[in-house]
């Protein structure tokens, strides 16, 4: 294709030829400019849409592959019948290679079939081009995008390394043979044979991958009579336990009520709040695929309905500390308080101090375990009052001495002299991993609110609603008392039980005793054993009265509570509902819909309809991508007919769009002055590439393991060039050898693109597996220290900016090559 060049770049003085659909209109008499311009932002729009059409396609693929089969295992106790466990039909690996890597793949590999069908089947350049290309960002952007990203001090190793081992190998042997066939067996052609060979190298990679996630290849055979089926295997097929948390879907109350008794030992969380936090478990709990990622990442792009769910400050703390906390990991039991250890809280969770007040301290208690050193850090997390400029930010390391009970921090609070609503933020406690600091544990109040506000009275006590109703087998009831209307020095409040239908002694401990709160303090915890006696009762209820307050404080309008024991089946009907709340949760961050009302529905609406949590950005790109979602709705549902209507659909319009793309990036390449090669490694590389990088980005962040972020990138390589140059290939091969002609590959500008990534990929891969041998890195592919971190990444782009820069003064004829 010639270029249009000349001064006046408004001017057009060479046609470019049209392509397969485009352009639509005469254009001949058009400034280039223009041209230029609509080009281009039609090629960025069809990104966007190929992006949103291809998380419909994975959609129909995560139906097709989680597919399972019931499979009975003989129990081990005579009398108990057979324990029902489901299997994936679809091996992992498998899956990975064939569907999959479609899926993300599709674009390039389709990219290339049309090119070459719209050429009659003679060889183009933007196929091959795109193909290389994205090969070329995937190893080395995304990688260095994965390497960096990981937050300080945190690493993440592939744990297949087998599996990535095989992918790796052949990938380097696609373009190695790319290399052999263009330039060395046959120079400048492509016989049938040639691009057999190519297309079956597909199957063969799926067989040894296969092979060697099951063991048969550089792996340990298995022992006789070792239970061939086993539970959530690490490299095998994922099972799902009719033991675990989930059955066919749905979640056990046992697990919900263990993880939500946890939560609401954090005061001031509703019922709503802990569905919310047990959904977000569960989501997390749950293993997911790199496509889960990507159609995150496209949802985020696009204004969609998220995979996630966006948890308020406090909440994200709070669920940041459960998941630090050594009790519920996993929904599971919550095991008693070790005595053992040195238990760590604050004195309160919550405390109002006037904006005018300068520093005041807040108390660290220490209980349990007193005769060791203990340490803990100590650090400020913004509200809707932020560091420096409403108070000083504090990260500090705390050590309690043997038989300390107690420690003082210093807050500091910015007064600026302007009026501004009460604020608040947040201190956190966070354990210090240390050999010499492992038997400490943090307690239940191990977040802090801090309120500035402009009132200086003692303030007014009273519990915060008039009754609460717990369960006979919840062991203490934790009941708040507030502090509202000032918190200034150190008050307190008397309080007492009395008996009503359930006694002192049979049912619960109850006395008398006196509250303090000291200077700043707007929430203290009351907490009242509850005695199980195994027994049915009826509901039974005692009071909780507050009298006396002191240091001039008042009682408030609530100087009483009832508090009611419920037995189990009464309790039944509010697990119910919060089993109902965490399922609402769990369905609305579903990666597909069931109908096709609602799938219009999330694509007439923005973030799916959840407006509340809908920010500025998800407006405009709802607003941007409107129409292709609009269009993609009437896509069968993915739950129609095992996901395969969906799996066509989805596929046909992929290529639709991917026709239109190739003729907007090869006519703006001919405006500009671009070869199409250039054209290809890059613009449209990128852009069919940019999604897998942000999905690349959210599996580095949030999995354990580097599998789905760059572990599946060495077979995706492969797949393009096995699927997108062997089919083509393979399609035109025969055509011509039917025809009695010969189907000719400009041999120059592959073979010296192919080269050049050959060499950068074997130095990006030694890098790789140099970082996971060496200390210095953290033994580890992603992230580690700082400085050897920075240095991963600038060597990863600057290899990619070495290949697109020596890929392109190929193709310019500044580097004159031979093959």
């Amino acid at each position: 294709m010639e270029a249009v060049n000349g001064s006046d770049f408004g001017e057009v003085l060479e046609q470019c030829p049209p392509g397969l659909l485009l352009p639509f209109l005469e254009e001949s008499n058009w400034r280039v400019s223009v041209r230029a311009t609509l080009y281009i932002m039609g090629l960025l729009y069809c990104f966007l849409g190929i992006a949103i059409v291809a998380d419909v396609f994975m959609g129909a693929i995560e139906i097709i592959t989680s597919k399972t089969r019931k499979v009975y295992l003989a129990s081990n106790t005579q009398g108990q019948d057979s324990e029902v466990v489901e299997v994936r039909i679809w091996n992992d690996t498998v899956a990975n290679l064939t569907l999959m890597a479609l899926g993300s793949s599709a674009p390039e590999i389709l990219l290339s079939c049309i090119e070459i069908i719209g050429k009659n089947f003679e060889a183009g350049e933007l196929g091959p081009g795109t193909i290389v290309g994205s090969a070329a960002f995937n190893l080395l952007i995304i990688s260095a995008v994965c390497v960096g990203g990981i937050p300080e001090g945190e690493t993440r190793s592939i744990r297949m390394i087998k599996v990535f081992g095989v992918t790796t190998v052949f990938s380097l042997l696609a373009y190695i043979w790319l290399l052999v066939v263009v330039a060395i067996t046959s120079p400048g052609e492509v016989a049938v044979w040639e691009a057999v060979v190519t297309f079956m190298l597909f199957p063969l990679l799926v067989i040894v991958a296969f092979a060697t996630d099951r063991g048969f290849i550089c792996g340990v055979t298995r022992e006789p009579g070792q239970k061939q089926i086993e539970l959530e295997q690490p490299d095998g097929d994922k099972m799902i336990s009719k033991r675990g948390f989930f059955k066919n879907g749905v979640l056990e109350k046992d697990a919900l009520v263990a993880f939500v008794k946890e939560v609401k030992k954090y005061p001031g969380l509703s019922d709503e709040d802990a569905a919310l936090l047990a959904a977000q478990k569960l989501v997390e709990s749950q293993p997911h695929s790199k496509m889960w990622y990507r159609i995150g990442a496209v949802r985020n792009l696009s204004g969609g309905r998220k995979t996630q769910l966006k948890l308020t400050k406090k909440l994200k703390e709070v669920y940041d500390t459960i998941n630090e906390h050594p009790e519920a990991p996993n929904l599971g039991p919550v095991p008693e308080t070790d005595m053992s250890n040195a238990i760590i809280e604050f004195h309160a969770t919550t405390c109002a101090v006037a904006e005018n007040i300068g520093k005041f301290p807040i108390t660290i208690s220490r209980h349990g375990n007193i005769e060791e050193t203990a340490k803990v850090r100590i650090e400020s997390i913004d509200g809707t009052a932020t560091e420096i400029e409403d108070y000083i930010p504090v990260d500090q390391i705390i050590t309690f001495e043997p038989k300390e009970l107690q420690k003082k921090v210093e807050i500091e609070i910015v007064d600026d002299n302007q009026w501004e609503p009460d604020e608040e933020f947040f201190l956190k406690l966070s354990l210090i991993p240390s050999e010499d600091n492992t038997n400490v544990q943090l307690g239940h109040m191990s977040i802090m609110e801090i309120t500035i506000l402009n009132d200086d009275e003692p303030g007014v006590l009273s519990f915060s609603k008039r009754g609460i109703l717990v369960q006979e087998s919840i062991g203490m009831a934790r009941i708040p008392v507030v502090r509202t209307g000032g918190a200034d020095g150190e008050v307190s409040v008397k309080w007492r039980t009395k008996d009503k239908s359930a006694f002192s002694g049979k049912d619960f401990i109850g006395g008398e005793g006196i509250l303090t709160f000291q200077h700043t303090e707007t929430e203290r915890i009351l907490e009242i054993p509850i005695i199980d006696d195994m027994e049915p009762e009826k509901d039974e209820h005692f009071e909780v009265e507050l009298f006396e307050p002191m240091g001039g404080a008042k009682l408030g309008n609530i100087a009483r509570l009832a508090v009611t024991i419920t037995n189990d089946d009464a309790y039944n009907s509010i697990t119910d509902h919060l089993m109902k709340m965490t399922n609402a949760n769990m369905d609305a961050m579903r990666t597909h819909q069931d109908t096709w009302a609602c799938q219009m529905r999330d694509a007439m609406n923005v973030n799916g309809g959840d407006l509340e949590n809908a920010t500025n950005i998800d407006y405009l790109m709802h607003f941007l991508t409107f129409g292709w979602k609009v269009i993609f709705s009437f896509i069968p549902p993915p739950s129609l007919l095992g996901g395969w209507p969906c799996f066509f659909v989805s596929l046909a319009m992929i290529g639709v769009i991917t026709a239109v793309v190739g003729d907007l990036a090869s006519i703006f390449g001919c405006l500009v002055g671009l070869e199409d090669s250039v054209t290809a490694i890059t613009l449209v590389a990128m852009g069919t590439s940019l999604p897998d990088t942000f999905a690349s980005k959210a599996a580095a962040v949030q999995e354990k393991h580097a599998d789905n972020a760059i572990g599946n990138i060495t077979g995706s390589n492969s797949v393009n060039v096995f699927l997108g140059l062997g089919l083509p290939w393979l399609m035109a091969a025969l055509y011509h050898a039917a025809n009695g002609t010969v189907f000719k590959v400009p041999s120059a500008g592959l073979g010296f693109s192919v080269v050049i990534y050959t060499a950068v990929a074997l130095m990006a891969i030694l890098l790789l597996m140099l970082r996971r041998q060496l200390s210095i890195f953290g033994k580890a592919e992603l992230g580690g220290p700082f400085w050897p971190r920075v240095f991963s990444v600038c060597c990863l782009v600057g290899l990619w900016f070495l290949y697109v820069t020596l890929s392109s003064l190929q193709a310019y004829n500044i580097i004159k090559v031979h093959f």
